[in-house]
């Protein structure tokens, strides 16, 4: 065996790299040979000035410019001269358009610009308020639970698939287990897969319900819903989830007189925190809305939108996540109703509701939103109304391996805490309309 050689000295090097020309700091090494005789060194002691902050960089001073003065430049010589000022040359042009040194123009020359802000609601957004913030920008009326008529589609046995619980069962296997060799998958991976998995599901039922072929699926479509709420204008902009179109709308779920006895409601506040925060601050806008699809769509009327918190870009709360779907429920139906009854704020003859889901590939939102005015910037007057379920999970643990502490298994390997009930409200959702 070799000897560990241990010797102790002091050596000078220069701490800050970026400036060479700082003092240098003395630190305290201990040097060894390990077996394979290279040099080892261990910083043991040091100065205060290795962890300092680096000097501040010099700010450049303007140009001046004289009138009738004529500076003499460097320019002519074509290289640097000492005592020579630097010479200014007017930006190259391409001739020709190169997207890879493209530079647009500056925000206050676009045509679009303007002096009022507009708050945007994105995919990216997450509200401080969550759901109370969702409501007061919508002008909606909160009601818990889903509606009567939806409850009895899932409590009704007819309308149930074909061994059920066996095939959602294997549903959740295959996203969490057999879609994927890792131990772990990340929520990236496996909640769309199980998002697709549920609606094969359903759409089994076609062969009953031959209602539902009249009806599709739209990815990656980008919406824009404007309204004034208030002195401040909102927009609801973008790519917002997987969204199940049909030929025919859904019918209203609240009568007129339910509707009109909204006006009563008094909206919730959150003062002293601004309806305003977290959203996007935005100068150049369109004031316009659209649905995302070109006119004469065979499917303009949104049945259904599926949220989905993959967690790839930040993780939400289950609050911020019940607040973005009730937004862009809201957007779907508001662009909708401003593109047939045109965008003049007003009381509709007939609303428009659009329903929701939205998951983090273990538990389940569920919304019906119904839109009953475009008239959004008093608080007063009819309100828009919501039937919210939350927080309905679809199974507790789903577990390549055991969870074992103690040398005591706490959670067994596989599909644990299968929960029905879920999956019954989610086909009950898809149905409505067709049955």
């Amino acid at each position: 065996m070799s000897k560990v050689i241990m010797h102790r000295f002091k050596a000078t090097i220069p701490v800050n790299t970026r400036n060479p020309w700082a003092e240098s700091k003395r630190i305290t090494l201990h040097s060894r040979l390990n077996r394979d005789n290279v040099a080892v060194h261990r910083f043991f002691s040091m100065s205060s000035g290795v962890c300092s902050r680096a000097p501040p960089q010099r700010k450049s001073t303007p140009e001046v410019f004289i009138p009738g003065l004529e500076r003499i430049t460097y320019a002519d010589r074509m290289h640097y001269m000492p005592g020579l000022a630097k010479p200014t040359f007017p930006q190259w042009r391409r001739d020709w358009h190169d997207p890879h040194h493209y530079s647009g123009p500056k925000y206050e020359e676009m045509p679009l610009n303007k002096e009022t802000p507009c708050y945007i609601f994105n995919q990216r957004t997450n509200m401080l308020e969550g759901v109370k913030q969702a409501l007061w920008l919508t002008k909606t009326k909160l009601i818990k639970g889903l509606p009567p008529h939806v409850l009895s589609l899932a409590e009704d046995t007819t309308n149930h698939i074909e061994n059920q619980d066996e095939r959602v069962q294997n549903a959740i296997k295959h996203a969490r287990f057999w879609d994927t060799t890792e131990s772990r998958p990340g929520r990236e991976r496996f909640c769309p897969k199980l998002l697709q998995n549920l609606l094969h599901l359903c759409r089994t039922e076609q062969v009953n319900h031959p209602a539902l072929g009249k009806r599709i699926l739209a990815e990656n479509y980008s919406l824009a819903a404007f309204w004034e709420r208030g002195e401040d204008l909102f927009q609801v902009r973008g790519k917002n989830g997987i969204l199940l179109n049909s030929i025919s709308p859904l019918p209203a779920v609240a009568g007129k007189e339910e509707v009109v006895s909204t006006a009563d409601h008094v909206l919730e506040t959150f003062h002293p925190i601004s309806p305003t925060i977290d959203l996007q601050v935005a100068h150049t806008y369109r004031t316009k809305s659209h649905t995302g699809f070109e006119d004469g769509y065979r499917y303009p009327h949104a049945h259904t939108l599926f949220v989905m918190e993959t967690g790839v870009k930040q993780r939400l709360e289950a609050e911020q996540l019940r607040a973005k779907l009730i937004v862009f429920a809201f957007g779907n139906a508001l662009a909708r109703a401003q593109a047939f009854y045109g965008p003049q704020p007003q009381v509709l003859e007939q609303p428009v509701v659009v329903q929701g889901v939205a998951t983090n590939g273990r538990t389940f939102q569920f919304a019906v939103f119904q839109l009953n005015t475009t008239e959004l910037g008093p608080d007063t007057g009819v309100k828009n109304m919501v039937w919210l379920e939350e927080d309905q999970p679809l199974y507790d643990y789903a577990k390549v391996r055991p969870l074992i502490k103690k040398k005591v298994v706490q959670v067994p390997a596989g599909l644990a805490g299968y929960q029905p009930e879920t999956f019954k409200k989610f086909l009950a959702l898809y149905l409505n309309g067709a049955v």
